[in-house]
């Protein structure tokens, strides 16, 4: 099937991916504009996976002061090269990121900074939970992986559902927005300060 310059065209608006992505999409797809957003999509979330690995020491600290000016957010988000560092689809992250942390509040970055012994301590309770349901041990422990899995939705930033769009994580988000720009994307830190609070 001939796949013409309008087709490409349409489906780099529709996804911001780049000409030749495209182009093979469409070839993929054999036209189907809708499939070829799909075939787009899961190569995007390979392509991420690939560039996990590489190393993103630019980037950006974004902030976010809520209008009462008593809520302020300082978050650093890094990309390969200063060049997608610049592009209005890093920088809206990052804003879109920092609104998260003022918004949600999370007390860490992922799952794996959260201190063992308060990982430990929350198992505990959900299990102790569980336990006074009257079920089974094999059903607790399910039940208390459950109510854990929740707990990092809560705490953990990249687990978190997105304000903006619940239907995905922040991790998913940013995922996304690699497979557009090409290139691997690290949140790497966050803090927020509410006027008021203790240190």
């Amino acid at each position: 099937m001939q796949v013409s310059a309008t087709m490409v065209k349409e489906l780099r608006e529709k996804t911001g991916a780049g000409m030749m992505d495209c182009k093979e999409a469409l070839t993929t797809t054999e036209g189907d504009l809708e499939k070829a957003v799909d075939f787009l999509r899961t190569k995007g979330l390979a392509d991420a996976k690939k560039r996990a690995g590489r190393v993103a020491s630019e980037g950006l600290i974004g902030s976010y002061v809520h209008m009462t000016g008593k809520l302020g957010v300082l978050v650093e988000v890094n990309s390969e090269t200063d060049f997608v560092a610049r592009t209005d689809e890093f920088q809206a992250l990052v804003k879109n990121i920092a609104m998260q942390v003022a918004a949600a509040n999370p007390r860490y970055l992922k799952a794996e900074e959260i201190p063992p012994e308060e990982a430990e301590r929350e198992r505990e309770i959900f299990r102790a939970q569980a336990r006074e349901s009257g079920k089974s041990d094999n059903v607790v422990d399910k039940i208390m992986e459950g109510k854990f899995k929740k707990y990092l939705t809560e705490v953990c930033l990249l687990d978190q559902s997105y304000i903006k769009e619940p239907g995905i994580t922040i991790n998913e988000l940013v995922q996304s927005v690699i497979a557009k720009l090409g290139e691997n994307i690290e949140v790497r830190r966050f803090v927020r300060f509410q006027l008021g609070e203790a240190a």
